[in-house]
């Protein structure tokens, strides 16, 4: 009868430990539960949910992106340099590049058999190179002027909306779309729940997971703008720290490394769980290398809990 209980309530772990941990802080700081403050806390998490719904689509195959941190602060780097030259232009260029190296892993991945975090770990490498590369190895600082006239839009407010936030939404809409109102999405849930009888059943799995790391890609390319534009510079390390959290954010969420299950409103859940952590970790004054210690504990239990046992056969992807 546990395991019963325990297997209906799987799916819905995610927000129930959302709304108990909410409640625990609000209790220990009830400035946290004020409108005001959440608003402010949230659009401050928009980048990180635009990084975790990309790593999301390569998660929900089976697979796993570990370049995306590197993509965001190569992405930092180009549109600090180039915004002179392209303006707001200088958008569709980086998420360019980002579907470029993203659909790089991809085939490196399903055409030459490398494992998945091989192959992104090793996109990743080369994104840092260009980015170090195109800085000089130094923090670059963007033109105020051109930022407020190509960007300013980005961060200002609506009644009190800020307008991140909304981008955020309207991403995480897209990503939604795409994941359960296309065959594509359809056919992503097929290679994540199994790969072999997604190839049996006529299915280009090759190019479904392309696309994913393509999607993921293009995805840290918009958080990479975002923090850039946000911070107005670029730096081969302004994005650091946020691969561990985008991997907690998928995998607290709901979405396990197995695949098949989960999706991107669970990210948007799991992103809200890492943002109350991190709350909770700032008002009891817990300092950064404490709080990748917690969140890398967390990433442990978001493992052990979500991942499905039965498609293990000593392989890790």
């Amino acid at each position: 009868m546990p395991d019963m209980t325990r297997e209906f309530l799987k799916p819905h772990f995610p927000w129930i430990t959302l709304v108990a941990l909410t409640i625990i802080v609000g209790l220990a700081n009830p400035d946290f539960l004020s409108i005001s403050g959440l608003i402010s806390l949230m659009a401050d998490v928009v980048p990180l949910l635009i990084m975790a719904l990309g790593m999301t689509f390569a998660i929900y195959i089976g697979g796993i992106d570990l370049s995306v941190q590197q993509l965001a602060n190569m992405v930092t780097v180009m549109t600090t340099v180039y915004l002179a030259q392209y303006g707001i232009g200088v958008a569709l260029l980086v998420i360019l590049a980002g579907a470029l190296f993203g659909a790089v892993s991809g085939f490196v991945t399903t055409r030459l058999y490398v494992p998945s975090f091989v192959s992104t770990l090793a996109i990743g490498f080369i994104a840092l190179s260009i980015a170090k590369w195109l800085s000089d190895q130094r923090a670059l600082f963007m033109d105020a002027t051109l930022r407020d006239i190509h960007f300013g839009w980005m961060f200002d407010t609506t009644m009190g909306v800020p307008h991140e936030l909304v981008l955020g939404l309207v991403l995480v809409l897209l990503a939604w779309f795409l994941q359960t109102r296309t065959s594509f999405g359809r056919a992503l849930k097929a290679v994540g729940s199994g790969e072999l009888a997604a190839v049996a059943s006529g299915l280009d799995v090759d190019r479904v997971k392309i696309l994913a790391f393509c999607i993921s890609g293009m995805f840290a390319a918009c958080a990479g703008l975002m923090f850039s534009v946000k911070l107005s510079g670029g730096d081969a390390q302004l994005a650091n720290g946020f691969l561990l959290l985008a991997i907690v954010a998928v995998l607290v969420g709901g979405t396990p490394l197995t695949g098949g299950v989960g999706g991107v409103i669970n990210t948007l859940i799991g992103t809200l769980i890492v943002m109350v952590i991190r709350a909770a970790m700032v008002y009891l004054e817990v300092d950064a290398t404490q709080q990748q210690m917690v969140f890398g504990i967390v990433l442990i239990i978001a493992i052990a809990l979500t991942i499905d046992r039965s498609k293990l056969r000593g392989v890790v992807k």
